[in-house]
């Protein structure tokens, strides 16, 4: 849209996307600490074999880096139409999946709570993949 005289741009990035990065980076800490709590409620309850609550502990830890990197490059790529950056953050969506998965079903105990609180980041996922997927084709074709 031009006005006084300047020539127009046409903006790209996704709004859905950006608020959807937004909420998933608030929840993702909310998750984080709730899993905690229950690995402690869980590690005084029930008798985990060997060392698979160091194991799920460890793996909490290990997706606090990957899951801030990924929303923050989300958020970059969107705001700065930059096609690599959404590819980077939709790639790092797969070990993020799978590390949600890993809590949802094949972990050696899992709590009614703990299925609400992984399906939720699994449709923050899914539907970010989505857009993502369509601003970068927005993206590609500007």
């Amino acid at each position: 849209m031009a006005q006084n005289g300047q020539k127009g741009t046409q903006i790209n990035s996704s709004l859905p996307l950006q608020i959807l990065l937004y909420f998933n980076g608030w929840y993702f800490a909310f998750f984080w600490i709730c899993e905690i709590l229950i690995f402690v409620f869980k590690g005084t309850l029930f008798p985990y074999p060997g060392f698979y609550l160091a194991g799920d502990i460890v793996l909490l830890f290990a997706l606090i880096p990957v899951e801030t990197v990924r929303i923050f490059i989300g958020k970059k790529g969107n705001l700065t139409e930059k096609l690599p950056h959404l590819g980077v953050s939709l790639a790092l969506c797969v070990p993020v999946f799978f590390v949600y998965m890993y809590y949802l079903k094949w972990q050696p105990y899992v709590l009614r709570v703990e299925l609400i609180l992984n399906v939720i980041p699994i449709i923050f996922l899914a539907l970010e993949s989505i857009f993502s997927i369509i601003t970068m084709i927005r993206f590609a074709i500007a």
